[in-house]
């Protein structure tokens, strides 16, 4: 970065082979040899989404997600779809550590931020999966148990296609307080009751932004590399590149299950997914998206 002009191909050769620890040890060493904050230097250096996918991965993980939850309830009108992608797709422990780094980031609770920016069912789940994380991570270590998963299915089902109308609160209280290995003994015992899957209950049942989010919830339980492989397909169709989501899934997912969400992307669409990203990004940005990628 010093002197005239940037060494892009460095910045990128440099983070995006390290892990997220491991950039965390970079920056401190970086202040400490030069008292300055390696992120605001990148900042004056780089620019557009290049610099977006930088500051992604310079970022501790939970700091960057309440970032860009707080900027997608900021303002005129909320972007719900980041609130499902963020929220209905992470485990409870996940959870607990961006509930805590938001306060302490906006000095104000998430949940408090949501329910301002929200309404109705949809608000009330994502308000109990903020609020239930300390139960959920407890079930989350004392593992899973069919005879509880046999009550739930039960009552899912009462709750849904056994009756005139649905009751919305049951599945939110379901999918919002149970882990994710709870919930799979769940939906195969649902599957049991019913015949068929809590996935085409919920479409038949549920519409609205409730349905796109506790879909997800369900997605993610069954194959969550594949629920993110769709999203990122949704953003390099259509008209336009939704840059924002492209960023946020592969740096958040980089050192997670991002081989994974490759392998079900080809599966789902006969496509690599470096193929379509590198179709809709370029220069700096496409290099240091598909450097994430890894090899094909």
């Amino acid at each position: 970065m010093k002197g005239f002009g940037t060494d892009e191909q460095t910045i990128i050769d440099i983070l995006t082979t390290r892990s997220n620890a491991q950039r965390q040890a970079i920056a401190q060493a970086f202040t400490h040899e030069y008292g300055r904050d390696i992120i605001e230097d990148l900042k004056s250096e780089l620019g557009g989404h290049f610099e977006d996918v930088i500051i992604a991965l310079m970022m501790p993980p939970a700091e960057y997600l309440c970032r860009e939850l707080n900027n997608c309830m900021e303002g005129l009108g909320t972007d719900e779809q980041v609130l499902v992608e963020i929220l209905c797709t992470r485990t409870k422990p996940e959870i607990a550590e961006i509930v805590e780094t938001y306060e302490r980031l906006y000095n104000r609770p998430l949940a408090e931020h949501m329910c301002s920016e929200t309404s109705g069912d949809f608000r009330r789940l994502l308000t109990l999966i903020v609020t239930s994380v300390g139960q959920g991570a407890r079930d989350e270590e004392a593992g899973a148990d069919s005879g509880r998963a046999r009550e739930a299915a039960q009552q899912l089902y009462d709750a849904g296609e056994a009756k005139w109308g649905t009751d919305e609160e049951i599945f939110n209280k379901i999918l919002a307080h149970e882990s994710f290995a709870q919930l799979r003994l769940i939906f195969e015992e649902y599957k049991n009751i019913s015949g068929h899957t809590i996935e085409q209950a919920i479409k038949a049942e549920i519409d609205g932004e409730l349905k796109e989010a506790l879909s997800a919830i369900v997605e993610c339980v069954e194959n969550a590399p594949a629920w993110f492989a769709q999203r990122l397909r949704a953003a390099t169709q259509g008209a336009g590149t939704d840059d924002k989501v492209l960023v946020r899934v592969v740096a958040t997912r980089a050192e997670r299950d991002l081989g994974a969400i490759k392998r079900e992307y080809e599966r789902l669409y006969d496509k690599t997914l470096e193929s379509d990203i590198s179709g809709e990004t370029s220069g700096d940005y496409k290099r240091a998206l598909v450097a994430l990628l890894g090899p094909a």
